[in-house]
This record gives structure tokens, C-alpha cells and sequence, in this order.
């Protein structure tokens, strides 16, 4: 067994505050009436409560939150074509976000099909010096770009990086689609090779409050370095705060024996038990948690229920960021309570409804 995780009060408090940007379930709900009637476009200021089941044409409600994932399979490690399920199936199965999207190359497209009936595959991405024969004109990051921005306003964050690589098209045709999801208020995750994007360029980011970077300490070392911060200047937390500062404000997540999450004002330490093995693609289970608070971050800010209080934007994406951490850190404690030293990747993402569910939950079924 293995036993309920050992929790300070900071963090217990901490998550209480996660737990207030949750979308309640669909029993019965007060929502208020202009939400309710946003999807008819009628407008009202007047609460109402709905009792969900006796309303089935709107039971799918409004938290319809889905996720963009950026990455490419073609000439890539088979390993790679894992990285984007992990990160999406750790969104379907911690909150149900109700749609997933994998957008990828071609060839990578049929393979990440097989992994779930649940993820939406897109094969948009192209990759350099690659004929593709259903294309009228040799690919350029403009013109791949341009596919993918025109779903920009359907979807509501972007998880780019896991499974990504370097090819030259790949990350010119990113960094087209982040600058135009900036323009769109679209919040986004860097991992991975997604962070090579802001090692090269820094302006892509900086003084954008809707991202947030989670590097682990080479990835956060060669960020570090970038932008002139002696990662052993200080204290982590210190030299943490330093380099979201550097970015103007950008949210960055520290990965490592306890996790540091800073904005450059306010910094928060994720200390939760983790495992005892740390499994490669751990990782794309932060990001497809931490994307989906940012889904329900957005739906909290529209109002979409009666919330607990008004929490800002920047608090709301701090506790998006801590709450990916937290969950992740129990999923691998999890995970290598029950396997050991077999752990892998997938065991650390069966864990999220768990982890979940533990230290979330619904308001009034936390084991906390």
C-alpha cells in the first residue's frame, strides 16, 4: 500500500485555492444565467440554478476546454511518438477536458492514432527536406503555420514541445503559432524542445503572463545561461525568480527534487514525495495537467459558474502551475510505490485520476 502522502499545511492550503477553479460536476449546479445562455446568445445578468440532469441539451455544459499538442514523428526515435499521448492522455484522464488535439507530421499521424480513440489527430506539421505528395507547393513555415493558426480560436491553451524535435521547419513554423497565440490570448506550455524555441529567441515570451516554462535542470541551466543568471548564484528558489524576472514575468516551473515555481514577483516550492525513480516523459504528464487547469483557469475567468470569491489571471495561472506540479509529484510516488524500479512513463500517468482525486478532487470528495 501505499499510504496517504505526507502533505504540509502551505501546500494543503495551496490546493484548496486549485480546487476553487475545478468546474463543478454536472448534479446540480448554479450557474450563472448569462453563461448558461452564452450558448443560445442571449444575454442575462440573472442567476439560476439548473438541474443538470433535467437539462440534457446542455449537460456537456460549457467547459468544453480543449488542447493543442506541436510535434512531429518523421526520422524521429520511435520513443518520440509517446510523448504527446502521455501528455494528453494525462488531460482526458485528470480532469476530461472534452477534447484532445494532436497536431504532428504525417507519418507520425497513423501512429499516434493507436494509442487512444480519444485523441483527435491532426497531420498539419511538416519537416525539412520531406516531399509530401498531397501538398500543392514545397512546405514553408508560413504557409504550415497558417493551417494550424486557424484553430487558434477553438482552442483554449497549447502544449508544445514533447515529442517536437529540432528540425529547422518544425520550430520556425512554432514559433509563427506562438506569436500569433499571443496575439490571441491563447495561454500555452513550453516543454522540451518547445523550451530550444525561447533559448534562441527570448522576445518570443518575454512579458507574455500566459505561458509557463517547465524545464528540468539541464533545460532550465541552458535558459539560465541564456539570460545572463548564474544558476549557482543563490538559492534555487532565488535563481528561479531571477530567470522569470529576466522573462518579464513569464511563469516558469523548475523541475527537480522539490519543484520551484515562480512569476518573478511570487515564488511557490512544490515539496509533495515524489518517487524514487525519475522515468523519462514524466514530464508530458506536468504539461497535459498543468494545460488543463489553464482550460479551467479560462472557463473561471468567463464566469462560467458561480465561483468561490474572484481570483485573478496571474494567481489563477500560479495555481494552474502548482496544482500540474502537485499532481505529478503524487503520480510518481504512486506509480513507484506499486512497481519499483520498473517504473515507466505510462505507470506515472495511470496514476493521474488518483493523484487527482486525492489532492483535488470535487469540493466535496477531497481526501484532504
Amino acid at each position: 500500500m501505499s499510504g496517504a502522502p505526507v502533505i504540509s499545511a502551505s501546500v494543503k492550503d495551496t490546493l484548496a485555492k486549485v480546487r476553487k477553479m475545478v468546474p463543478p460536476m454536472l448534479e446540480r449546479t448554479t450557474w450563472t444565467d448569462s453563461s448558461h445562455r452564452r450558448l443560445q446568445g442571449v444575454r442575462s445578468s440573472t442567476p439560476r440554478t439548473l438541474n443538470r440532469p433535467a437539462r440534457p441539451s446542455t449537460d456537456m455544459i460549457k467547459v468544453h476546454r480543449s488542447a493543442l499538442l506541436l510535434r512531429h514523428g518523421l526520422r524521429a526515435p520511435r520513443r518520440r511518438h509517446g510523448k504527446p499521448s502521455f501528455t494528453s492522455t494525462s488531460q482526458s484522464s485528470s480532469a476530461n477536458p472534452s477534447q484532445s488535439h494532436v497536431i504532428c507530421e504525417p507519418t507520425a499521424a497513423a501512429v499516434i492514432k493507436t494509442y487512444s480513440p480519444n485523441l483527435m489527430v491532426h497531420p498539419l506539421m511538416r519537416q525539412s527536406g520531406t516531399s509530401y505528395p498531397d501538398d500543392s507547393e514545397p512546405p514553408t513555415a508560413s504557409t504550415v503555420a497558417s493551417t494550424v493558426i486557424e484553430m487558434l480560436p477553438r482552442l483554449h491553451v497549447i502544449v508544445m514541445g514533447p515529442g517536437l524535435g529540432r528540425d529547422p521547419l518544425m520550430q520556425a513554423t512554432c514559433a509563427k503559432i506562438l506569436a500569433a497565440a499571443r496575439d490571441q490570448k491563447v495561454p500555452v506550455v513550453l516543454d522540451a524542445d518547445g523550451l530550444a524555441l525561447v533559448v534562441n529567441d527570448p522576445e518570443l515570451v518575454r512579458g507574455w503572463a500566459d505561458v509557463v516554462l517547465t524545464p528540468n535542470v539541464v533545460e532550465f541551466g541552458r535558459l539560465a545561461d541564456k539570460l545572463g543568471v548564474d544558476v549557482k548564484g543563490g538559492k534555487k528558489e532565488e535563481v528561479c525568480k531571477l530567470v522569470a524576472e529576466k522573462l518579464g514575468g513569464v511563469c516558469v516551473i523548475q523541475k527537480g527534487g522539490v519543484d520551484y515555481i515562480s512569476n518573478g514577483t511570487k515564488t511557490w516550492i512544490c515539496d509533495l514525495v515524489g518517487g524514487k525513480k525519475r522515468s523519462g516523459g514524466q514530464g508530458d504528464t506536468l504539461t497535459g495537467s498543468v494545460g488543463t487547469l489553464l482550460c479551467w483557469r479560462k472557463a473561471y475567468l468567463e464566469g462560467l459558474w458561480d465561483t468561490e470569491g474572484k481570483m485573478d489571471e496571474g494567481e489563477l495561472l500560479m495555481l494552474a502551475a502548482f496544482g500540474g506540479s502537485a499532481i505529478t509529484r503524487e503520480c510518481s510516488r504512486l506509480a513507484f510505490a506499486k512497481v519499483g524500479r520498473a517504473l515507466q512513463a505510462s505507470d506515472v500517468g495511470d496514476n493521474v485520476p488518483t493523484a487527482f482525486e486525492t489532492l483535488i478532487g470535487e469540493k466535496e470528495e477531497s481526501k484532504l
